[in-house]
């Protein structure tokens, strides 16, 4: 190597040199700290609403209470599990999750899979006609008025299956078929597979993926709506876990803790009505949170692999 490229090669600059440098030394630090301090910042909520659950009544209502509980018990949370209303809202927000969001699935696959092929004839005037549906709707008062005339008013089915396809997730998964290879069906078809055959064999388990994702976004939808209740539900025994939480809140505090006193007076001794919220939140909380680690391997993949096309 002559002395000329050795020169050049010692003045260029290593990779890492910023970070190694003051300056880039003070960038890190300060993104380091950022993140820290947004991340706290995000946690800070929920952090308090476990120390108020697992706080006394007295610490909690003398705004003792930060992020460490004060005079520990659990009596709180016995109480709202004692309380009827909270366990049939629970279950009904379990059954509506699960069957919604398989229902929901199949129906988005089955109309994800005919429009990712372009030989199907008037493919475009049907994905026309659904990205439609995503600016314009029917309104409230005829799509309350259509539920009204299936017979669907207070009933769990009207939770779920008015929002059976999302035009939003059939893109996607349309998408992510549509990135497959052509290769995999036209050998399929020559062993003499059909279209079925080839969607549920072939299509389904290489698209675990965006199929995985797309569940979540569905379970999450599903778990997270009160409005739909609020319109259509009527019986308390009825009401999804959400609508539970909101009618909890804007109750009084007095009426709220008469309502399961007779379950378990014991528990409600020593909790107060901000303890009493806090723990719901957090029991209505938790089970949508432990859905997330089971899918977060497809997560990010599934995302990025069904959004873009290629």
């Amino acid at each position: 190597m002559s002395h000329a490229a050795k020169s050049a090669l010692r003045q260029r600059p290593r990779r890492g040199s910023m970070s190694a440098s003051p300056a880039g030394r003070a960038f890190t630090a300060l993104n380091y700290a950022f993140f820290v301090l947004l991340g706290l910042t995000t946690m800070f909520p929920f952090l308090n609403l476990i120390a108020k659950s697992l706080s006394s009544e007295e610490a909690v209502v003398s705004g003792r209470v930060t992020l460490l509980p004060v005079d520990w018990q659990i009596g709180t949370y016995r109480y709202v599990m004692s309380q009827s209303l909270f366990l049939a809202s629970f279950q009904v927000s379990v059954f509506v999750t699960v069957a919604g969001t398989m229902l929901a699935l199949f129906m988005t696959t089955l109309a994800a899979y005919p429009l990712s092929k372009p030989r199907l004839r008037g493919r475009k005037w049907f994905i026309l006609m659904y990205i439609f549906t995503m600016l314009f709707s029917g309104g409230l008062i005829p799509t309350y008025l259509l539920m009204q005339s299936l017979q669907l008013i207070d009933k769990l089915p009207v939770l779920f299956l008015p929002a059976m396809i999302s035009v939003y997730n059939m893109l996607i998964i349309k998408n992510y078929f549509e990135s497959l290879p052509d290769s995999l069906e036209e050998s399929a078809k020559l062993d003499g597979a059909g279209n079925l055959t080839i969607l549920w064999r072939i299509t389904l388990p290489l698209s675990l993926p965006v199929l995985a994702t797309i569940a979540l976004f569905y379970a999450v939808a599903f778990w997270n709506d009160y409005f739909a209740s609020l319109i259509y539900i009527n019986t308390p025994e009825n009401k999804p876990l959400q609508l539970y939480l909101k009618e909890l809140f804007v109750s009084s505090s007095d009426t709220f803790l008469q309502l399961g006193a007779h379950l378990n007076v014991d528990a409600a001794m020593n909790t107060s009505p901000q303890a009493i919220q806090a723990a719901s939140i957090l029991l209505a909380t938790v089970p949508i949170l432990l859905v997330y680690p089971f899918l977060q391997n497809y997560f990010v993949k599934g995302v990025l692999v069904g959004s873009v096309k290629e």
